[in-house]
């Protein structure tokens, strides 16, 4: 394989391991590289353009007036994927988009949290005001879950206030949305940090229902095969692959899912 085929990006037909992936980010993480910001900006990106081209009429573009703005709502876990969807917000913000961060962790990422406290996104809690919550999650355009990741416990179902505040939306939003997702128009949009929260990025299990159901799963550095098979896939929506250099890492490792097949491991 020459060198030009080596440092491309993965295909996105191609799924890899939660361990596959790691090892492909540590060597970048241990040179500084800002996968972070990377992602973050892509994620931004992929938001923004959702918002501009959504068939449904009911969005808005950032940057649009103050009584048409589109209205975001970030779902943030604790680990990286919260750090994402946090540092998204900031740069959708700061493009003129009325942001409301819902921690739903034991704790935020610190610069996510700063970052978009910075540009102006505020802070949406589930219990303080039960009605205004629920407002809130109707009059939204994009939720963008970025609850869990790749780094999750051994079983990826929801707990705790996570899972609350995903039963919470599914229930104000109603069974006709849920079973919607995918199929514009529909009223939020769905966004996916990496893969949707509360199923296996290796084998595509969902352990529990209670899943927002993307229209769009934007996953980075290299697809996760979770989303390629399994249950998951009726979860997932349009994949979106954000190239973060992970190709040259993984240029010599074998997928375990190709276009929706599952391989065994060497």
């Amino acid at each position: 394989m020459d060198a030009d085929a080596r440092a491309a990006a993965p295909s996105p037909r191609d799924g890899y391991t939660a361990a596959q992936v790691r090892a492909a980010e540590r060597p970048l993480l241990e040179a500084g590289e800002p996968l972070m910001q990377r992602a973050a900006a892509a994620l931004a990106g992929e938001v923004s353009a959702l918002l501009a081209t959504s068939a449904s009429g009911t969005v808005r573009e950032p940057g649009a007036d103050a009584a048409s703005r589109p209205v975001i709502v970030v779902l943030a876990g604790s680990g990286d994927n919260g750090g994402d969807a946090l540092f998204a917000g900031a740069h959708l913000a700061a493009r003129g988009a009325d942001v409301r961060i819902v921690a739903v962790g034991s704790r935020v990422h610190a610069g996510g949290a700063h970052a978009a406290r910075a540009a102006g996104a505020t802070r949406l809690e589930t219990d303080a005001d039960p009605g205004a919550f629920d407002a809130m999650i109707r009059a939204a355009d994009v939720i963008v879950d970025g609850i869990l990741g790749i780094g999750a416990a051994a079983s990826p179902a929801l707990r705790g206030t996570a899972r609350d505040a995903v039963a919470r939306v599914r229930a104000v939003l109603g069974p006709e949305w849920v079973s919607g997702a995918g199929r514009e128009p529909r009223h939020p949009l769905v966004v996916a940090v990496d893969l949707p929260s509360g199923i296996s990025p290796d084998d595509g299990v969902v352990p529990d229902p209670t899943v927002l159901p993307a229209d769009v799963t934007v996953t980075m550095g290299a697809v996760k095969a979770g989303l390629l098979v399994g249950p998951a896939v009726a979860f997932v929506g349009r994949v979106v692959l954000v190239d973060l250099g992970l190709g040259p890492a993984l240029a010599g490792v074998q997928p375990v899912a190709t276009g929706g097949w599952r391989h065994d491991l060497p």
